[in-house]
């Protein structure tokens, strides 16, 4: 494959994930599907759902180098050679924005949602809501909620909030790992294409002289 059909895929290969990271992200600020939490996202949103790693970062900050990266496959002025260039530029933006992305997913994914939780050992419920799972890893003598589905019970309202942000935290930490991976072959590829150019033919040339 040439560096200008490669570029074209890669570009078009990051609008879905960056569809994904984009609703996963806004999804997550309406746990069961409720509009009341976000007229208070202090209280009860999650802080790595405010930090907008799936919209900011592997979402617009992916979106502007998917532009520019497509667009280099395409035929320029000296082979694009200068378009391939830039594109290396954009994908560095890329891998920063989704680095990001996966940084804060993997936080999102450890520290749990917050919740109006129960204690475990009474049964009664905390006055105010908490991270439970935060304040868990933080004793440093409890395993991880992730590999212990009994402590999800833990967590009273919103109703199926940890499988909620679970899943959608999952598909951002997934979407955001590829992105990181495109990014970085397209820094290969821009670089090889600033040396080759992007090995497009002209259609309006014949094939046979």
């Amino acid at each position: 494959m040439c560096t200008g059909k490669c570029a074209k895929f890669i570009g078009a290969s990051l609008y879905p994930l960056i569809l994904f990271n984009i609703v996963c992200n806004v999804v997550l600020f309406f746990p069961n599907w409720k509009t009341e939490y976000i007229k208070e996202p202090d209280m009860f949103i999650t802080p790595e759902v405010v930090y907008l790693g799936g919209l900011i970062g592997g979402g617009i900050l992916i979106l502007i180098p998917a532009i520019h990266i497509q667009a280099t496959g395409r035929k320029g002025c000296c082979a694009n050679r200068c378009g391939m260039f830039l594109s290396i530029a954009f994908a560095a933006v890329g891998v920063a924005g989704s680095v990001y992305s996966t940084v804060v997913a993997i936080l999102g994914l450890v520290h749990g949602p917050k919740c109006l939780a129960k204690n475990p050992v009474t049964g009664m419920l905390n006055a105010n809501w908490t991270s439970p799972f935060k304040e868990e890893l933080e004793k440093f003598n409890n395993e991880s909620y992730l590999f212990n589905k009994d402590m999800w019970s833990i967590c009273v309202e919103p109703e199926g909030v940890v499988e909620f942000n679970i899943i959608l935290f999952s598909i951002i930490l997934a979407s955001s790992l590829i992105q990181v991976v495109l990014c970085l072959i397209q820094m290969i590829n821009g670089l090889f294409g600033c040396l080759c150019g992007t090995c497009r033919k002209d259609k309006s040339e014949p094939a046979y002289r």
